[in-house]
C-alpha cells in the first residue's frame, strides 16, 4: 500500500535533500531555499510564521545565505518590520 506524502513531509524531505547536497546549509537555510523554490514563502517573516520559528533566527540564517555568492538575492528590506524579501537567483547557463 502506497501513501502519498503530506505537504509537510514533502517539504522536510526536500529540506533534507538540500542539506545532503550542500553540507554547509543549516536546516533553516535549506528550508528558506526550498520555501522560495516551491513558492511557500519569499520573505523572512512569512517563513518564520509558517514554520513557527523566531523571526530573528530566520533573519540570521537568511543573512548568512545572502553572504554566499549566488545562493539567494535580497530583493527588499523593510526597516520598520525587519522583513526581508528574497528570491533565488536565475539558474546559471552552462
Amino acid at each position: 500500500m502506497s501513501e502519498e506524502l503530506s505537504d509537510a513531509d514533502r517539504f522536510f524531505a526536500l529540506v533534507a535533500a538540500a542539506q545532503a547536497g550542500d553540507i554547509r546549509l543549516t536546516s533553516i537555510q535549506a528550508g528558506l531555499l526550498v520555501a522560495a523554490e516551491l513558492g511557500i514563502a519569499r520573505d523572512s517573516r512569512a517563513f518564520a510564521r509558517k514554520l513557527g520559528i523566531a523571526h530573528s533566527l530566520v533573519l540570521r540564517e537568511l543573512n548568512a545565505l545572502a553572504g554566499r555568492a549566488g545562493v539567494v538575492e535580497i530583493v527588499k528590506r523593510d526597516p520598520r518590520t525587519m522583513r526581508v524579501h528574497y528570491t533565488l537567483p536565475p539558474p546559471s547557463s552552462p
